[in-house]
């Protein structure tokens, strides 16, 4: 009976050579690929996703709440509202009502920015807040919790500034909201007169007075939440 011949140790040491060094070669050409192909749609997308995200925290506080914001006015025209100023505190406890705090810890709200306007005729404050979440799915379960049709309260809390003609905006004094969402982020207002007259103090009240702040809401979540092109080389993107 013929006995099978073992491989030479050399033969063996051959074959093995050359089958690792295949591995290796099959291996560098899948990292290699993978280094030195574009991102996908996908990890676009998601990038995209993430930009728009952080954009309350990386983008400087002008860039969100600019000194002027345009919008149409009762009469038809174009005009300019004047920021007074923004708020330094970005928490969302201190921004809202009491009623809604809950509601926004639920959805997981990040941070509420706030800053207040003057119109034109210098007759109307109105403080635009922007709150920011993780998803869109966050920013509507928080929406829900507003109340519709243009009711301040409970809502976003009036920013008044000292020695400024907003110096008079306190919750008593807010007559008119509005609510505007995009993505990550909720935008809302809070409007009354410059003279804080209480609202329960105010007859049939023309709501187009104050309607021009949704305007004001539209600019800024627009600002906020449209895409911008992918720059996978940037600082301010992961792709």
């Amino acid at each position: 009976m013929s006995v099978p011949r073992a491989w030479p140790p050399l033969v063996v040491a051959s074959a093995l050579t050359l089958v690792c060094a295949v591995a290796a070669g099959v291996s560098a050409g899948v990292a290699g690929t993978e280094l030195t192909r574009g991102p996908s749609a996908a990890e676009i997308r998601r990038a995209t996703a993430e930009e728009t995200a952080r954009r309350w925290q990386v983008w400087p506080a002008g860039k969100i709440f600019p000194a002027t914001l345009p919008y149409v006015a009762e009469q038809g025209g174009k005009e300019s509202a004047r920021r007074i100023g923004i708020s330094s505190r970005t928490d969302c406890s201190a921004a809202v009502d009491a009623a809604l705090r809950v509601t926004l810890k639920a959805a997981h709200c990040r941070a509420v920015l706030r800053a207040t306007y003057l119109d034109a005729l210098q007759g109307v404050v109105v403080t635009v807040g922007v709150a920011a979440f993780p998803d869109q799915a966050s920013a509507l379960a928080a929406r829900a919790a507003f109340p519709q049709g243009g009711v301040p309260s409970p809502g976003l809390r009036a920013l008044a500034f000292p020695q400024t003609v907003a110096d008079r905006f306190t919750a008593a004094a807010r007559q008119s909201s509005s609510l505007a969402q995009s993505g990550p982020y909720l935008v809302v207002t809070t409007a009354g007169q410059v003279d804080g007259r209480p609202a329960r103090s105010v007859g049939r009240q023309r709501s187009t007075i104050f309607a021009f702040a949704s305007d004001l809401a539209e600019r800024v979540l627009r600002t906020l939440s449209v895409p911008a092109r992918p720059d996978c080389a940037g600082k301010d993107w992961q792709c």
